[in-house]
């Protein structure tokens, strides 16, 4: 375990922000924190990079490295009028690193950004910026990356990929990741494990996926040939071209995914629908 956080209580003059919060994350594995704006993500993460403290509770990080820590609050904190390069250059100064050419093209290969793009970066994308923190996050080898709502702003193909950059940075680095985001969709398939905020306390944690089916009723299913499904059809699934909404009922979905798969139909995923309403609810319908 690389980062152990526990019972961690904040206020801001009358107001509670955080309720003995409690948290931990391992080397190679995503956790995910998500609740809606106000949950108090924002503040557990400044407490967790020791920008401010916390009333009561305490934060170990288990690492021997120079870097324990990397990621950013809010947004990366890049200089605009600045190329790539250069941003990289003064926060390698304040990390007392001599950053080598050979470093910095291999930071940029890692985050899929181009070497040799020399313009300011007030010119890149929402999506490039983003890659930009996180090279900057990654400098000096830290064994556990903390992103504060990374995929803010960036369109599906743009968040897809910035997804598959963190997940295959957490298996073949062997990093611990913890995002926190409000929004469910970002969080749900690319985290092994889930904590759900609300009004300042953890309300449920658990297995990402174990949480998804729990409280879910429909699930979307993706792939082809469903129009010749006769178990779909006896379902009532909404079917369209390359997936099919469904509400599998007493059977299971593992049994209609059977099924289909029997029928001729390929199935490349299968994706519970559910809602962070439902998730935030201390006890489920």
């Amino acid at each position: 375990m690389i980062l152990h956080v526990d019972k961690i209580n904040k206020s801001f003059g009358s107001r509670q922000v955080l309720k003995s919060v409690s948290l931990s994350c391992d080397k190679g594995k995503v956790n995910g924190l998500i609740g809606p704006n106000g949950a108090g993500k924002s503040t557990l993460f400044r407490i967790i990079f020791d920008l401010i403290r916390p009333d009561s509770g305490t934060v170990s990080v288990c690492s021997t490295s120079n870097k324990p820590l990397g990621g950013f609050v809010d947004k990366p904190a890049l200089y605009g009028y600045l190329s790539a390069r250069d941003n990289l250059r003064v926060f390698a100064r304040l990390q007392k690193i001599d950053l080598r050419i050979e470093h910095y093209k291999e930071l940029m290969e890692l985050v899929g950004l181009d070497a040799l793009r020399d313009d300011p970066v007030k010119y890149y994308s929402t999506g490039m910026k983003q890659r930009l923190g996180l090279a900057v996050s990654l400098m000096n080898d830290p064994e556990c990356i903390i992103l504060d709502e990374p995929f803010s702003g960036l369109d599906p193909f743009g968040n897809r990929s910035f997804q598959n950059l963190i997940r295959e940075l957490a298996r073949t680095k062997n990093i611990a990741v913890l995002i926190a985001s409000h929004n469910l969709y970002d969080l749900g398939d690319l985290c092994d494990e889930l904590y759900i905020a609300n009004q300042g306390e953890i309300v449920r944690q658990g297995n990402a996926t174990d949480l998804f089916h729990m409280a879910s009723i429909s699930y979307r299913i993706y792939g082809d040939l469903f129009f010749q499904s006769n178990t779909l059809k006896q379902l009532g699934a909404e079917i369209s071209e390359g997936n099919a909404l469904v509400i599998p009922g007493k059977e299971g979905i593992e049994a209609v995914i059977c099924n289909i798969i029997e029928e001729g139909c390929s199935v490349s995923a299968c994706i519970p629908q559910t809602s962070l309403e439902l998730l935030l609810q201390k006890e489920f319908p």
